[in-house]
Protein backbone atom coordinates (compact mmCIF):
# COMPACT_ATOMS: atom_id res chain seq x y z
CA UNK A 1 0.00 0.00 0.00
CA UNK A 2 0.95 3.75 -1.31
CA UNK A 3 2.79 5.67 2.12
CA UNK A 4 0.06 8.68 2.31
CA UNK A 5 1.84 12.03 3.68
CA UNK A 6 -0.43 14.63 4.63
CA UNK A 7 0.70 18.94 5.05
CA UNK A 8 -0.88 20.94 6.33
CA UNK A 9 -0.87 24.49 5.65
CA UNK A 10 0.44 25.82 2.20
CA UNK A 11 3.33 28.49 3.12
CA UNK A 12 7.12 28.34 2.67
CA UNK A 13 7.36 25.09 5.36
CA UNK A 14 4.49 22.95 3.35
CA UNK A 15 5.47 24.02 0.33
CA UNK A 16 9.19 22.84 0.20
CA UNK A 17 7.81 20.12 2.86
CA UNK A 18 6.33 18.85 -0.92
CA UNK A 19 9.71 19.75 -3.11
CA UNK A 20 11.48 17.42 -0.50
CA UNK A 21 9.11 14.80 -1.40
CA UNK A 22 9.22 14.87 -5.15
CA UNK A 23 9.45 11.56 -6.61
CA UNK A 24 9.20 9.95 -3.61
CA UNK A 25 6.99 6.84 -3.70
CA UNK A 26 4.35 8.27 -1.58
CA UNK A 27 1.11 10.15 -1.88
CA UNK A 28 0.73 13.71 -0.87
CA UNK A 29 -2.30 15.52 0.40
CA UNK A 30 -1.63 19.37 1.24
CA UNK A 31 -4.29 21.11 3.35
CA UNK A 32 -4.80 24.75 3.85
CA UNK A 33 -7.23 27.31 4.44
CA UNK A 34 -6.38 29.30 1.68
CA UNK A 35 -5.89 28.09 -2.14
CA UNK A 36 -2.63 30.01 -2.62
CA UNK A 37 0.95 30.33 -1.46
CA UNK A 38 1.02 33.70 -0.05
CA UNK A 39 4.47 35.70 -0.02
CA UNK A 40 4.24 37.19 3.36
CA UNK A 41 7.06 39.76 3.77
CA UNK A 42 5.12 41.93 1.17
CA UNK A 43 2.25 42.16 2.34
CA UNK A 44 2.97 45.42 3.13
CA UNK A 45 3.54 46.58 -0.11
CA UNK A 46 -0.01 45.38 -1.24
CA UNK A 47 -1.10 47.16 2.09
CA UNK A 48 0.18 50.67 0.53
CA UNK A 49 -0.66 50.18 -3.17
CA UNK A 50 3.18 49.54 -4.78
CA UNK A 51 1.65 45.18 -5.52
CA UNK A 52 -0.98 43.68 -6.41
CA UNK A 53 -2.24 40.87 -4.58
CA UNK A 54 -1.32 38.68 -7.51
CA UNK A 55 1.99 39.54 -7.67
CA UNK A 56 2.68 37.61 -4.03
CA UNK A 57 0.22 35.22 -4.27
CA UNK A 58 -0.19 31.94 -6.19
CA UNK A 59 -2.62 29.63 -6.74
CA UNK A 60 -1.09 26.30 -5.04
CA UNK A 61 -2.80 24.09 -7.93
CA UNK A 62 -0.38 25.97 -10.22
CA UNK A 63 2.56 25.11 -7.91
CA UNK A 64 1.48 21.67 -7.62
CA UNK A 65 0.63 21.26 -11.17
CA UNK A 66 3.92 19.18 -12.18
CA UNK A 67 3.61 17.08 -8.87
CA UNK A 68 1.38 13.91 -9.87
CA UNK A 69 1.80 12.80 -6.57
CA UNK A 70 -0.08 15.58 -4.40
CA UNK A 71 -3.36 16.59 -3.55
CA UNK A 72 -4.67 19.51 -2.71
CA UNK A 73 -7.48 20.37 -0.39
CA UNK A 74 -9.63 23.66 1.00
CA UNK A 75 -10.16 23.00 4.55
CA UNK A 76 -9.29 24.03 8.16
CA UNK A 77 -8.13 21.18 10.25
CA UNK A 78 -9.86 20.63 13.85
CA UNK A 79 -8.78 17.92 14.78
CA UNK A 80 -6.52 15.33 14.97
CA UNK A 81 -6.66 11.62 15.74
CA UNK A 82 -3.45 10.35 16.44
CA UNK A 83 -4.53 6.63 16.96
CA UNK A 84 -6.13 6.29 13.65
CA UNK A 85 -3.87 8.72 12.00
CA UNK A 86 -6.25 10.76 10.74
CA UNK A 87 -6.73 14.40 9.84
CA UNK A 88 -10.12 15.66 10.62
CA UNK A 89 -10.74 19.22 8.19
CA UNK A 90 -14.04 21.37 7.93
CA UNK A 91 -15.00 22.66 4.38
CA UNK A 92 -15.73 26.66 4.42
CA UNK A 93 -18.93 27.17 4.40
CA UNK A 94 -19.68 22.96 6.13
CA UNK A 95 -19.15 20.02 5.81
CA UNK A 96 -16.26 18.20 6.82
CA UNK A 97 -12.98 15.65 5.19
CA UNK A 98 -11.10 13.07 6.72
CA UNK A 99 -7.63 12.42 5.51
CA UNK A 100 -6.17 9.04 7.02
CA UNK A 101 -2.05 9.78 7.33
CA UNK A 102 1.42 7.71 7.41
CA UNK A 103 3.66 10.96 8.16
CA UNK A 104 1.99 13.85 8.85
CA UNK A 105 3.63 17.63 8.95
CA UNK A 106 2.35 20.67 10.36
CA UNK A 107 3.56 24.00 8.58
CA UNK A 108 0.85 26.15 9.81
CA UNK A 109 3.09 28.87 10.24
CA UNK A 110 1.38 31.55 13.20
CA UNK A 111 -1.41 34.17 13.45
CA UNK A 112 -0.95 38.29 14.87
CA UNK A 113 -1.09 38.34 18.61
CA UNK A 114 -2.56 40.59 20.87
CA UNK A 115 -0.62 39.72 23.78
CA UNK A 116 -3.83 38.46 25.20
CA UNK A 117 -6.26 41.81 24.35
CA UNK A 118 -7.92 39.94 21.21
CA UNK A 119 -10.56 42.63 21.32
CA UNK A 120 -7.95 45.45 19.83
CA UNK A 121 -8.29 43.22 16.48
CA UNK A 122 -11.14 44.99 15.66
CA UNK A 123 -9.80 48.72 15.61
CA UNK A 124 -6.08 47.43 14.97
CA UNK A 125 -5.65 45.01 12.43
CA UNK A 126 -2.44 42.89 12.26
CA UNK A 127 -0.95 41.67 8.71
CA UNK A 128 -0.62 38.41 8.15
CA UNK A 129 -3.40 37.48 5.05
CA UNK A 130 -4.51 38.86 1.93
CA UNK A 131 -8.03 40.32 3.86
CA UNK A 132 -5.72 41.99 6.41
CA UNK A 133 -3.59 43.79 3.29
CA UNK A 134 -6.68 44.54 1.33
CA UNK A 135 -8.22 45.98 4.81
CA UNK A 136 -5.23 48.28 5.83
CA UNK A 137 -5.06 49.31 2.46
CA UNK A 138 -8.63 50.59 2.31
CA UNK A 139 -8.34 52.23 6.13
CA UNK A 140 -4.74 54.14 4.60
CA UNK A 141 -6.43 55.18 1.67
CA UNK A 142 -9.57 56.20 3.16
CA UNK A 143 -8.11 57.84 5.86
CA UNK A 144 -6.77 60.26 3.61
CA UNK A 145 -10.28 60.37 1.98
CA UNK A 146 -11.81 60.81 5.12
CA UNK A 147 -9.58 63.98 5.77
CA UNK A 148 -10.46 66.03 2.77
CA UNK A 149 -13.92 65.85 3.82
CA UNK A 150 -13.40 66.93 7.47
CA UNK A 151 -14.49 70.32 7.93
CA UNK A 152 -13.08 70.15 11.69
CA UNK A 153 -9.04 70.25 11.89
CA UNK A 154 -9.06 68.39 14.66
CA UNK A 155 -10.86 65.78 12.74
CA UNK A 156 -8.98 66.34 9.83
CA UNK A 157 -5.78 65.96 12.13
CA UNK A 158 -6.94 62.88 13.40
CA UNK A 159 -7.45 61.07 10.21
CA UNK A 160 -3.96 61.89 9.14
CA UNK A 161 -2.35 60.35 12.24
CA UNK A 162 -1.01 56.82 12.01
CA UNK A 163 -0.06 54.57 14.35
CA UNK A 164 1.62 51.66 14.14
CA UNK A 165 2.38 49.18 16.98
CA UNK A 166 5.24 46.78 16.63
CA UNK A 167 8.94 48.08 15.59
CA UNK A 168 9.98 44.80 13.87
CA UNK A 169 10.18 44.49 10.22
CA UNK A 170 6.29 44.77 9.69
CA UNK A 171 6.40 47.96 11.40
CA UNK A 172 9.04 49.63 9.93
CA UNK A 173 8.89 48.94 6.61
CA UNK A 174 4.99 50.44 7.07
CA UNK A 175 6.03 53.23 8.44
CA UNK A 176 8.60 54.22 6.47
CA UNK A 177 5.93 53.30 2.85
CA UNK A 178 2.98 55.38 4.84
CA UNK A 179 5.87 58.49 5.02
CA UNK A 180 6.90 57.65 1.62
CA UNK A 181 3.08 57.63 0.62
CA UNK A 182 2.09 61.02 2.14
CA UNK A 183 5.34 62.77 1.19
CA UNK A 184 5.47 61.28 -2.88
CA UNK A 185 2.86 59.36 -4.27
CA UNK A 186 -0.06 61.55 -2.67
CA UNK A 187 1.10 65.37 -1.93
CA UNK A 188 0.13 66.83 -5.13
CA UNK A 189 -3.50 64.76 -5.53
CA UNK A 190 -5.68 66.49 -2.53
CA UNK A 191 -6.94 70.19 -2.74
CA UNK A 192 -7.68 70.60 0.60
CA UNK A 193 -5.42 68.82 2.72
CA UNK A 194 -1.70 68.53 2.90
CA UNK A 195 -0.65 64.67 3.04
CA UNK A 196 2.68 66.03 3.89
CA UNK A 197 0.96 66.82 7.25
CA UNK A 198 0.43 62.95 8.33
CA UNK A 199 2.16 61.73 11.07
CA UNK A 200 3.25 58.58 11.71
CA UNK A 201 3.70 57.01 15.14
CA UNK A 202 5.97 53.82 15.94
CA UNK A 203 5.10 52.32 19.17
CA UNK A 204 7.16 49.56 20.81
CA UNK A 205 7.86 48.39 23.69
CA UNK A 206 11.62 47.75 23.29
CA UNK A 207 14.67 50.06 23.16
CA UNK A 208 15.21 50.38 19.61
CA UNK A 209 13.54 49.58 15.92
CA UNK A 210 14.50 46.21 14.57
CA UNK A 211 16.45 45.31 17.46
CA UNK A 212 17.09 41.83 16.10
CA UNK A 213 19.32 43.28 13.76
CA UNK A 214 21.79 44.41 16.21
CA UNK A 215 22.31 47.77 17.01
CA UNK A 216 24.59 49.25 13.91
CA UNK A 217 21.79 48.29 11.84
CA UNK A 218 19.36 49.52 14.30
CA UNK A 219 20.51 52.73 14.69
CA UNK A 220 20.43 53.20 10.93
CA UNK A 221 16.99 52.51 10.60
CA UNK A 222 16.33 54.73 13.65
CA UNK A 223 18.19 57.52 11.73
CA UNK A 224 16.78 56.67 8.56
CA UNK A 225 12.88 56.77 9.59
CA UNK A 226 13.51 59.61 11.89
CA UNK A 227 14.78 61.87 8.61
CA UNK A 228 11.24 60.36 6.91
CA UNK A 229 9.11 61.45 9.67
CA UNK A 230 8.07 58.88 11.48
CA UNK A 231 8.04 59.44 15.15
CA UNK A 232 9.78 56.76 17.45
CA UNK A 233 7.90 56.18 20.67
CA UNK A 234 10.43 53.33 22.12
CA UNK A 235 9.50 52.36 25.59
CA UNK A 236 6.04 52.37 25.07
CA UNK A 237 3.48 49.76 25.83
CA UNK A 238 0.10 50.12 23.79
CA UNK A 239 -3.02 49.70 26.97
CA UNK A 240 -5.90 50.22 24.84
CA UNK A 241 -6.95 51.01 21.47
CA UNK A 242 -10.47 52.14 19.83
CA UNK A 243 -11.43 53.41 16.55
CA UNK A 244 -10.48 57.30 17.23
CA UNK A 245 -7.05 56.35 18.71
CA UNK A 246 -5.14 54.45 21.73
CA UNK A 247 -3.90 54.77 25.30
CA UNK A 248 -0.02 54.62 25.78
CA UNK A 249 2.15 53.83 28.98
CA UNK A 250 5.66 55.08 28.74
CA UNK A 251 8.81 53.73 30.63
CA UNK A 252 8.09 56.01 33.32
CA UNK A 253 4.46 54.37 34.28
CA UNK A 254 2.67 57.41 32.25
CA UNK A 255 -0.36 56.70 30.28
CA UNK A 256 -0.99 58.83 27.48
CA UNK A 257 -4.07 59.10 24.92
CA UNK A 258 -3.22 59.73 21.40
CA UNK A 259 -5.37 60.55 18.91
CA UNK A 260 -5.65 58.61 15.16
CA UNK A 261 -7.70 57.90 12.72
CA UNK A 262 -5.75 54.51 11.68
CA UNK A 263 -4.19 52.55 14.15
CA UNK A 264 -1.98 49.30 12.72
CA UNK A 265 -0.72 46.24 15.03
CA UNK A 266 2.16 44.45 13.66
CA UNK A 267 3.67 42.99 17.19
CA UNK A 268 3.59 39.80 18.36
CA UNK A 269 2.64 36.26 16.96
CA UNK A 270 1.47 33.33 18.06
CA UNK A 271 1.15 29.71 16.75
CA UNK A 272 -1.99 28.83 14.97
CA UNK A 273 -4.69 27.20 16.30
CA UNK A 274 -3.83 23.76 14.97
CA UNK A 275 -1.16 23.42 16.97
CA UNK A 276 -2.96 23.49 20.42
CA UNK A 277 -4.95 20.40 18.13
CA UNK A 278 -1.83 18.99 17.66
CA UNK A 279 -0.18 19.22 21.28
CA UNK A 280 -3.30 18.24 22.62
CA UNK A 281 -3.52 14.82 21.18
CA UNK A 282 -0.03 14.25 20.85
CA UNK A 283 0.91 15.58 24.19
CA UNK A 284 3.04 17.54 22.81
CA UNK A 285 4.99 20.38 24.35
CA UNK A 286 4.35 24.21 23.84
CA UNK A 287 6.48 27.57 23.49
CA UNK A 288 4.70 30.55 25.40
CA UNK A 289 3.60 31.51 22.01
CA UNK A 290 2.45 28.26 21.33
CA UNK A 291 4.57 26.88 18.68
CA UNK A 292 5.28 23.18 19.12
CA UNK A 293 8.70 21.43 20.52
CA UNK A 294 10.50 19.39 18.18
CA UNK A 295 13.86 17.15 18.27
CA UNK A 296 17.12 17.45 16.37
CA UNK A 297 15.15 15.98 13.63
CA UNK A 298 12.15 17.93 13.63
CA UNK A 299 9.65 15.22 14.83
CA UNK A 300 7.73 15.51 18.23
CA UNK A 301 8.90 13.26 20.73
CA UNK A 302 7.14 9.76 20.94
CA UNK A 303 5.63 10.36 17.93
CA UNK A 304 8.43 10.33 15.19
CA UNK A 305 5.87 10.04 11.77
CA UNK A 306 4.27 13.42 13.18
CA UNK A 307 7.15 16.28 11.72
CA UNK A 308 6.73 20.42 12.73
CA UNK A 309 8.32 22.56 10.73
CA UNK A 310 8.31 26.97 10.07
CA UNK A 311 6.94 29.34 12.25
CA UNK A 312 5.06 26.64 14.20
CA UNK A 313 8.31 24.75 15.16
CA UNK A 314 10.02 25.50 18.42
CA UNK A 315 13.62 24.75 17.85
CA UNK A 316 16.84 26.29 19.94
CA UNK A 317 15.76 29.61 19.45
CA UNK A 318 15.01 29.33 15.61
CA UNK A 319 13.53 32.72 14.58
CA UNK A 320 9.94 32.81 12.50
CA UNK A 321 11.42 33.76 8.90
CA UNK A 322 10.89 32.31 5.48
CA UNK A 323 14.52 31.10 5.62
CA UNK A 324 13.98 28.88 8.47
CA UNK A 325 10.45 28.01 7.09
CA UNK A 326 11.84 26.55 3.53
CA UNK A 327 15.13 24.95 4.86
CA UNK A 328 12.53 22.66 7.56
CA UNK A 329 10.37 21.93 5.27
CA UNK A 330 13.01 20.82 2.58
CA UNK A 331 14.57 18.27 5.64
CA UNK A 332 11.30 16.80 7.07
CA UNK A 333 10.34 16.33 3.32
CA UNK A 334 13.39 14.59 2.36
CA UNK A 335 13.32 12.59 5.83
CA UNK A 336 10.55 11.18 4.87
CA UNK A 337 11.23 10.38 1.46
CA UNK A 338 14.44 8.42 2.75
CA UNK A 339 12.32 6.68 5.09
CA UNK A 340 9.39 5.75 2.38
CA UNK A 341 12.68 3.89 0.39
CA UNK A 342 13.96 1.75 3.09
CA UNK A 343 17.21 4.49 3.49
CA UNK A 344 18.40 5.24 7.19
CA UNK A 345 18.45 8.95 7.83
CA UNK A 346 20.26 9.90 11.28
CA UNK A 347 21.36 13.43 10.18
CA UNK A 348 19.71 15.81 12.50
CA UNK A 349 18.15 19.33 10.62
CA UNK A 350 20.68 22.48 10.66
CA UNK A 351 19.98 25.62 9.37
CA UNK A 352 21.99 27.84 7.66
CA UNK A 353 21.28 31.68 8.41
CA UNK A 354 20.79 33.48 5.53
CA UNK A 355 20.51 36.67 6.62
CA UNK A 356 17.43 39.14 7.09
CA UNK A 357 16.53 42.10 5.44
CA UNK A 358 13.96 45.07 6.10
CA UNK A 359 13.12 47.67 3.70
CA UNK A 360 13.10 51.05 5.40
CA UNK A 361 12.22 53.52 2.01
CA UNK A 362 13.49 54.12 -1.54
CA UNK A 363 17.11 53.54 -1.77
CA UNK A 364 17.36 52.80 1.87
CA UNK A 365 17.27 49.46 3.41
CA UNK A 366 19.21 47.39 6.10
CA UNK A 367 20.41 43.44 5.57
CA UNK A 368 22.30 41.52 7.47
CA UNK A 369 23.97 38.58 6.51
CA UNK A 370 26.61 36.91 9.22
CA UNK A 371 28.65 39.17 9.27
CA UNK A 372 28.07 41.41 6.31
CA UNK A 373 25.81 44.89 7.49
CA UNK A 374 24.55 46.64 5.21
CA UNK A 375 22.56 49.40 5.29
CA UNK A 376 21.70 52.70 2.30
CA UNK A 377 21.31 51.96 -0.93
CA UNK A 378 24.01 49.07 -0.76
CA UNK A 379 21.35 47.72 1.71
CA UNK A 380 18.17 48.49 -0.45
CA UNK A 381 20.20 46.43 -2.94
CA UNK A 382 20.40 43.47 -1.15
CA UNK A 383 17.01 43.80 -0.37
CA UNK A 384 15.85 43.78 -3.72
CA UNK A 385 17.90 40.85 -4.67
CA UNK A 386 16.46 38.43 -1.74
CA UNK A 387 13.42 39.35 -1.97
CA UNK A 388 13.15 38.65 -6.44
CA UNK A 389 14.99 35.58 -5.43
CA UNK A 390 12.22 34.42 -2.93
CA UNK A 391 9.24 34.97 -4.69
CA UNK A 392 7.29 32.15 -5.85
CA UNK A 393 7.42 32.10 -9.77
CA UNK A 394 8.67 33.93 -13.11
CA UNK A 395 5.87 35.78 -12.83
CA UNK A 396 5.59 36.94 -9.96
CA UNK A 397 9.26 38.11 -9.92
CA UNK A 398 8.90 40.07 -13.53
CA UNK A 399 5.68 41.89 -11.85
CA UNK A 400 7.10 42.77 -9.11
CA UNK A 401 10.15 44.10 -10.86
CA UNK A 402 7.85 45.80 -13.06
CA UNK A 403 5.92 47.43 -10.29
CA UNK A 404 9.11 48.11 -8.39
CA UNK A 405 10.18 50.09 -11.57
CA UNK A 406 7.47 52.02 -12.08
CA UNK A 407 7.40 53.17 -8.03
CA UNK A 408 10.70 53.78 -7.53
CA UNK A 409 11.13 55.96 -10.81
CA UNK A 410 7.91 58.26 -10.79
CA UNK A 411 6.31 58.14 -7.36
CA UNK A 412 3.26 56.21 -8.75
CA UNK A 413 1.53 53.38 -6.97
CA UNK A 414 -1.32 51.47 -9.15
CA UNK A 415 -2.66 49.64 -6.99
CA UNK A 416 -5.02 51.79 -4.65
CA UNK A 417 -8.33 50.45 -5.33
CA UNK A 418 -9.91 49.97 -2.16
CA UNK A 419 -13.55 48.89 -1.03
CA UNK A 420 -15.20 50.71 2.02
CA UNK A 421 -17.09 47.23 2.31
CA UNK A 422 -14.10 45.59 4.06
CA UNK A 423 -13.89 42.42 5.37
CA UNK A 424 -13.64 41.71 9.45
CA UNK A 425 -10.44 40.50 10.43
CA UNK A 426 -10.45 37.03 10.95
CA UNK A 427 -14.03 37.04 9.55
CA UNK A 428 -14.43 33.91 7.18
CA UNK A 429 -14.91 34.23 3.35
CA UNK A 430 -17.54 31.91 3.42
CA UNK A 431 -19.11 32.69 6.41
CA UNK A 432 -22.62 32.98 6.72
CA UNK A 433 -23.80 36.89 5.46
CA UNK A 434 -26.20 36.88 8.50
CA UNK A 435 -23.66 36.20 11.10
CA UNK A 436 -23.23 39.05 13.39
CA UNK A 437 -20.45 41.23 13.07
CA UNK A 438 -17.97 41.08 15.98
CA UNK A 439 -19.16 44.65 16.68
CA UNK A 440 -22.26 46.65 15.21
CA UNK A 441 -21.25 48.07 11.58
CA UNK A 442 -17.57 46.77 11.76
CA UNK A 443 -17.91 44.88 8.24
CA UNK A 444 -18.41 48.18 6.99
CA UNK A 445 -15.67 50.34 8.74
CA UNK A 446 -12.84 50.52 6.36
CA UNK A 447 -11.19 53.51 7.34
Amino acid sequence: MTRHVVVIGGGFGGLFAVRGLRGAPVEVTLIDRAAHHLFQPLLYQVATGVLSEGQIAVPLRDLMRRHSNVESLLADVTSIDMEARTVHGERPGGGSVDVRYDDLVLAAGVRQSYFGHDEFAVDAPGMKTLADALLIRGKLFGAFEMAQTAGDPIERQRWLTFALVGAGPTGVELAGQIRELATHTLRHQFKRIDPGEARVLLFDGGDRPLASFGPRLSTKASEALTMLGVDLHMRSVVTGVDKTGLLVRDDSGATTRYEAGTVLWTAGVKAAPVADVLATASGAEQDRVGRIKVGPDLTVPGHPEVSVVGDVMSLNGLPGVAEVAMQSGYYAGRRIRAASTGKAWNKPFTYHDLGSAAYIARGNAVISVGRVHLAGKLGWAGWLGIHLMFLTNFRNRLGALVSWAITFSRESRRERAFSLQAVVPGQDLYDDPATPDPEPGAARRAV
